[in-house]
């Protein structure tokens, strides 16, 4: 009988949110999943775009499983020094101002320095700007305010900021005493580290999985293409392991694993999403099928890409997704629940 560890998921959860990575500043994190597979002693390779992919042989060697998470988060780029040496800045991925307006946040510069500020409306101070309720949250009125002796761009570049450096917001991590887990960047890496953990359980326990079955860590996501390419030929279905979106209208909750049925990509595979579904409902795992409105994952990716594979799409559901998410421990088991049943399976004909 399958057991989730709780507490190894989520201390690794933990230094995952902990280690910053915006799309396309992912070295440190991915060294982070690099070491874990070194210590749990699979075998895994590096692609040209920097993601991961570890590979469990099975029974089975000539039909292939492919699951993936994304260690890659929203951050933002220095766009512009403004003349006051505050800077301004251009989105990583898709979110809106105001998630991240006040949130203290890292410069990181091209000498590995790192700079600590703050993320401000530029009308922030209420008792000199009359619209600072009311201005537009937008890349114009948003500015990081630099934690140092700075007043115009050349001491701003004395520190060695520039155009191009990337800003990581703070996770600001923590497990509540009712098992809810409150930080930003759950996306994706919750499912990263339930995938890291599935392999070794795997591994410790001696599991022989029916067909060799591949993790693959990607780490480009959040810009559209995280799992578009590597994907070994004998791969037959493809599972994007991602978050559950809750909101009005929808179907999943932070309590059990959310299955899509289709996002805005299209429908998922209709017989591999049912196995999912009828894996759950034999082994008793809380689950909700649902449907996700504006989203996409690294599975359609890869189907754009042309890859001729079944795709899947499930995951713990976040509440608040692309801001300040939270999630409970329920629906982590649920999904690693989901996870384990899922590859010790007998894949569809």
């Amino acid at each position: 009988m399958y057991q989730f560890n709780e507490a190894r998921t989520t201390e690794l959860l933990k230094r995952l949110v902990e280690t910053p990575s915006p799309s396309g500043f992912t070295d440190k994190v991915m060294k982070v999943i690099s070491d874990e597979f070194k210590d749990i002693g699979v075998p895994f390779k590096r692609t040209n775009k920097g993601a991961i992919i570890a590979t469990v042989k099975g029974k089975d060697d000539s039909r292939h499983r492919l699951l993936t998470a994304h260690t890659d988060t929203l951050g933002a780029m220095v766009k512009e020094i403004k003349s006051n040496g505050r800077l301004k800045l251009a989105m990583i991925g898709g979110f809106n101002w105001n998630a991240v307006e006040g949130e203290y946040c890292h410069i990181h510069t091209a000498s590995g320095s790192v700079v600590r500020g703050t993320i401000l409306m530029h009308q922030t101070t209420v008792h000199v700007y009359r619209n600072s309720g009311t201005a537009e949250r937008n890349a114009d009125n948003i500015e990081v305010r630099i934690d140092e002796k700075v007043k115009n761009p050349k001491e701003t570049r004395a520190l060695g900021i520039e155009v191009g450096d990337f800003v990581s917001f703070d996770p600001r991590f923590e497990v509540t005493q009712s098992g809810f887990i409150k930080s930003r960047h759950l996306d994706d890496k919750a499912s990263t580290a339930l995938l890291v953990d599935l392999v070794r359980s795997v591994t410790e326990n001696g599991i022989e999985l029916p067909n060799t079955t591949h993790f693959y860590i990607s780490n480009n996501e959040e810009i559209g293409y995280g799992g578009n390419s590597n994907v070994p030929a004998e791969t037959v279905e493809y599972i994007a392991v991602d978050m559950g979106a809750i909101g009005d209208g929808q179907s999943s909750d932070e309590y059990t694993v959310s299955i899509c049925a289709k996002d805005s990509s299209g429908p998922y595979h209709y017989a591999l999403t049912r196995h999912l579904t009828g894996l759950c409902e034999k082994g008793s795992i809380p689950f909700k099928l649902d449907i996700y409105p504006y989203y996409g994952s690294d599975a359609s990716a890869a189907i754009r890409a042309g890859f001729d594979v079944k795709h899947a799409l499930f995951g713990p559901g976040i509440e608040s997704s692309h801001a300040l998410e939270r999630t409970h421990v329920d629906s982590l088991k649920a999904t690693a629940q989901l996870l384990h049943s899922y590859i010790t399976s007998d894949m569809m004909d």
